[in-house]
């Protein structure tokens, strides 16, 4: 379990608990994701990347077919092990370890990018940041990603969002609106921020894979008691019977930055 004072809270959760609607229902990034990071000239053609927090390795496996010489670490063994599975599944060649971010330990200039895709708020950075410096090479890139729901401009989202509240209180993940990728300040003194953007995403999703996606969250399936969470199962569904129609698009938007070593 992980606990910060700062996040739901102080209230403790567990992303291995979410692994199987993780694996299931996590994997909704759009083409145009992937595709803005290839455009940067970033994790293809034989690049070396580390993809911290990689959960069940979405990034590195939608991204294998471009040709990088990916490893993903997480803290999770159960997120881990599921990423095992998914890759083995593709026949893709992709190294996963369970590790804490801040116990990387690799040799200089090992690595052209680093990634870390809807998890920069975990970390140590006072740790992490010379680490990421060290392991990279000259230049190399830090590429900070996220992607969230528009809960005051999506109604399913909304709603959705008000039932969680109603079972997890001080999950403080609800009410996201647009705004530029968050750098944690730690990195200013041995990065420079290259780029940053931000757009706009229409996600398709079913009844079952909106439900999936919301249980996977930090504020459902990593947190709730499984009382509780069973009571959030019906309550969500039967919102998703009366508001959703059986296929929709929600609306979301995607935060990027990109940083470069000095």
């Amino acid at each position: 379990m992980q606990r910060f004072d700062d996040i739901d809270g102080g209230k403790p959760f567990d992303w291995g608990r979410t692994s199987r609607d993780y694996a299931k229902y996590r994997d909704i990034y759009p083409a145009v994701f992937y595709q803005k990071i290839v455009d940067r000239g970033l994790c293809k053609d034989g690049q070396r990347v580390l993809d911290l927090g990689t959960g069940t390795g979405v990034l590195p496996r939608n991204m294998y077919p471009y040709g990088a010489v990916w490893t993903g670490t997480d803290l999770s063994e159960n997120q881990i092990q599921q990423a095992i599975i998914l890759a083995k599944e593709q026949n893709m060649d992709i190294e996963f370890y369970a590790c804490p971010a801040e116990e990387i330990d690799y040799p200089e200039n090992t690595f052209d990018v680093v990634t870390a895709c809807q998890c920069i708020w975990y970390p140590d950075h006072k740790i992490l940041a010379p680490k990421l410096h060290k392991i990279l090479k000259p230049n190399g890139k830090f590429l900070i990603l996220y992607m969230a729901w528009l809960p005051f401009e999506d109604q399913i989202a909304g709603k959705s969002e008000e039932i969680i509240l109603k079972y997890n209180p001080t999950w403080n993940g609800a009410g996201e609106v647009r705004k530029p990728m968050w750098v944690p300040e730690e990195y200013s003194e041995l990065f420079d921020i290259t780029a940053r953007e931000e757009y706009d995403v229409m996600i398709p999703f079913t009844r079952e894979s909106w439900h999936g996606r919301m249980r996977a969250c930090r504020g459902v399936g990593a947190s709730l008691t499984a009382e509780a969470l069973k009571a959030w199962d019906a309550e969500h569904m039967a919102m998703l019977g009366k508001e959703a129609p059986a296929e929709f698009e929600v609306l979301h938007y995607v935060a990027m930055a990109e940083l470069t070593a000095r």
